[in-house]
């Protein structure tokens, strides 16, 4: 709260006994990050106009994206329905990218390649690995972010994790 009227998620994390810092949240695409804690007034507005629901409340009454709900289209309606200035449609609509974590069933040997067959930019190949099932590989530069391989994801592997200076 360098101002003294912002949100600190900082203070939050302490008064909830979570020492640890979470992964940022993720926001609405074409969300101005840098201030959105201070410009939005949790209206819920984006909230209701996503047709995907995966906008939902997130800590502190703030939208964030769920994509264990679905995948986004980047239709702009959460956008369009915002009353404040917090969205800047003229830029990328996130810096946001998919990490297949270490409950990948590929791990485990189990033949699984529902986030290639998800994917609409066809973002993911597999390499093959000796003695062991093929590994999921994402091409960065063909995803979108859309987030449809995390809700597919069997076993529950994929999150989407934002990336900063993208």
């Amino acid at each position: 709260m360098a101002d003294g009227g912002g949100f600190d998620p900082g203070r939050r994390r302490v008064l909830f006994g979570r020492r640890r810092a979470e992964r940022p949240a993720l926001r609405p695409p074409w969300a101005r990050a840098h201030d959105f804690t201070d410009l939005c007034t949790r209206c819920g507005a984006c909230e209701a106009a996503c047709a995907e629901t995966i906008i939902v409340k997130g800590d502190g009454g703030f939208p964030t994206v769920d994509f264990r709900r679905g995948e986004c289209t980047f239709c702009g309606a959460c956008a369009d329905a915002c009353p404040q200035p917090i969205f800047d449609r003229t830029t990328r609509a996130w810096t946001a990218a998919p990490a297949v974590g270490r409950g990948c069933l590929t791990r485990a040997g189990v033949i699984c390649q529902t986030c290639r067959d998800i994917c609409p930019e066809n973002a993911f190949s597999f390499v093959l690995v000796p003695h062991a099932a093929p590994r999921p590989v994402l091409d960065a530069t063909r995803c979108t972010g859309c987030g449809a391989c995390v809700s597919a994801c069997p076993g529950e592997a994929i999150t989407m994790e934002v990336r900063h200076g993208a």
